[in-house]
C-alpha cells in the first residue's frame, strides 16, 4: 500500500499540520501517523474515513483505487 503512505504524506504536508496534528484530528499517536507514512502500519477502516473527510478526497483516492 506504498501509494496510500505517499498520498498521506503529500496531503499532510499540504495542509501544513505536523503528524502530531493529524493525529489529534484522528484520534491517534504521532508515532501512528510516522509509521503509516514509512509503510509500517495501517490506519483502521474508521481512521481511513476520518483521514478521507478531514482532506475532502475519497478512501479510494488515499488507498490508490482512484486518481481523483
Amino acid at each position: 500500500m506504498a501509494l496510500f503512505r505517499t498520498r498521506l504524506k503529500e496531503l499532510r504536508i499540504e495542509r501544513k499540520i505536523s503528524q502530531l496534528e493529524l493525529g489529534k484530528l484522528v484520534n491517534t499517536s504521532k508515532m501512528a501517523v510516522s509509521h503509516w507514512e514509512s509503510g509500517h502500519s495501517e490506519p483502521s477502516i474508521s481512521q481511513l474515513i476520518a483521514l478521507a473527510t478531514f482532506f475532502d478526497v475519497s478512501v479510494d483516492y488515499l488507498i490508490g483505487k482512484a486518481d481523483a
